[in-house]
């Protein structure tokens, strides 16, 4: 191993170590019970409440994570460009945390009669119109940043290698992601005021089903 490539490794770990230790930051503003330590069993299980909701916060937030994880496996030097794009990860998803409880706990309270999440929920439309268009925002722009990884990563690969077949593929998953984020976010801007609580921003991203159809795509035109 040269010297470089020896820097280059060290530079890469250090990014990596910073990465996971701002996803792991982002995951503690989850805390469903905060600084408050409950002294009855009301106080518990309404902080118990919230436990559906940070768990799918967890989830989704988790997945985002592991697109990072794996994004360095198939890029492992270190390149300024990496550097930014995972630091524009980090600040998107410092961002992303808070419409994302607020969706997911409204979603939870809605589904629930109230039972779950009820203090994160949304009941005015201005409110529901605003949360759905900042969380398609968000995460639109970390879906697009590790779209925008994979491609790197495939431009530093050597043309027809294994890594560089991965990395597009993956720049293709993330891509569809991104774009249901727009839509959904362009949606709920545009929704009449009439009908400005409607969950149609939210069921778009059942969309994200087409991720496979897409990738079955690439992968017959890349065969052509």
């Amino acid at each position: 191993m040269s010297l470089v490539e020896h820097r280059e490794g060290i530079e890469a770990g250090r990014l990596d170590m910073f990465v996971d230790g701002a996803f792991a930051f982002t995951l503690t503003l989850l805390a469903i019970g905060g600084d408050t330590i409950p002294n009855s069993a009301d106080k518990l299980l309404h902080i118990l409440a919230g436990v559906p909701a940070a768990a799918m916060c967890f989830a989704e937030i988790a997945w985002m994570w592991h697109g990072h994880v794996h994004w360095r496996h198939l890029c492992t030097r270190g390149t300024r460009t990496g550097l930014l794009l995972s630091l524009a990860l980090v600040f998107f998803a410092l961002i992303f945390v808070y419409p994302l409880h607020m969706v997911y706990g409204s979603l939870c309270s809605g589904l629930s009669d109230g039972v779950l999440s009820g203090d994160a929920a949304i009941s005015a439309a201005t409110d529901s119109r605003f949360m759905f268009v900042c969380y398609g925002l968000a995460f639109a722009c970390m879906a697009g940043t590790l779209a925008l990884l994979y491609l790197h990563a495939a431009r530093l690969s050597p043309h027809g290698a294994a890594e560089n077949s991965q990395a597009q593929i993956q720049a293709v998953v993330w891509s569809v992601p991104a774009l249901i984020g727009l839509l959904s976010a362009l949606t709920a801007a545009l929704l009449p005021e009439a009908v400005a609580s409607s969950p149609l921003p939210g069921f778009e991203y059942c969309l994200m089903v087409l991720i496979w159809p897409a990738v079955r795509f690439y992968k017959r035109r890349r065969l052509q």
